[in-house]
């Protein structure tokens, strides 16, 4: 790929003879088309994809949050990336010809912000989540004022729901209420917290699987 100011068409994109042209990250680039080639994938680039597909498929929800909350976006590493790259290597498992996702492997964020002490979460009539910590304010960098982020997966429907200004560190304990598909499911729960101006922020913590009633 090559970038370029004016030539002789002037910037451009799409296709035009043997070249693409576009625009990325401010700059016209363009490059060649790719080589047509008939070989089949091997088994293990197929797994590879599969692996891809999974981990991109499972983390579609999370994205805005992963993308302001997860590790340190360096070069052309965004944060997003960063959490791919963590789930493809340490969150799946591969059994015969597929892949699972270690659901007590997840991260929804990764900081170095003091996470819940003492973590736990509960039922209530209603689709209600209780959550509940130790206040461990004023250790470290922690904060009185760092709000809870909630993550909840239901393997039913495929879906996260995110709550990010759930409660304050200092409460003790915060209650979300779940959308109506998710009840009477099994469902997994992440937390985390995030500090007020929103700089910092822990790594989640797996607080396992509950039935939503």
């Amino acid at each position: 790929m090559g970038t370029y100011n004016k030539g002789i068409l002037g910037a451009f994109s799409g296709k035009v003879g043997t070249v693409v042209g576009a625009n990325w990250r401010g700059k016209d680039v363009m490059r060649s088309l790719p080589k047509k080639t008939g070989r089949i994938a091997t088994d293990k680039q197929e797994m590879q994809r599969l692996r891809f597909r999974t981990v991109a498929n499972f983390l579609h929800d999370l994205r805005p949050v992963m993308g302001r909350y997860y590790g340190i976006a360096m070069g052309d590493k965004s944060k997003n990336n960063l959490a791919t790259s963590y789930h493809m290597k340490e969150a799946l498992v591969q059994i015969d010809d597929s892949v699972e996702i270690l659901l007590n492997r997840v991260q929804i964020t990764r900081g170095v912000l003091l996470g819940l002490q003492t973590p736990a979460v509960a039922a209530e009539a209603g689709g209600i989540l209780k959550f509940s910590w130790t206040d461990n304010s004023g250790q470290g960098t922690a904060k009185a004022t760092d709000r809870l982020l909630v993550a909840v997966y239901d393997p039913i429907t495929d879906k996260f729901e995110t709550m990010e200004k759930a409660g304050l560190r200092s409460a003790l304990s915060a209650s979300v209420t779940l959308p109506a598909p998710f009840v009477g499911s099994q469902v997994h729960c992440w937390a985390s917290f995030v500090s007020e101006d929103d700089r910092l922020y822990s790594t989640s913590v797996y607080l396992g699987e509950i039935e939503a009633v």
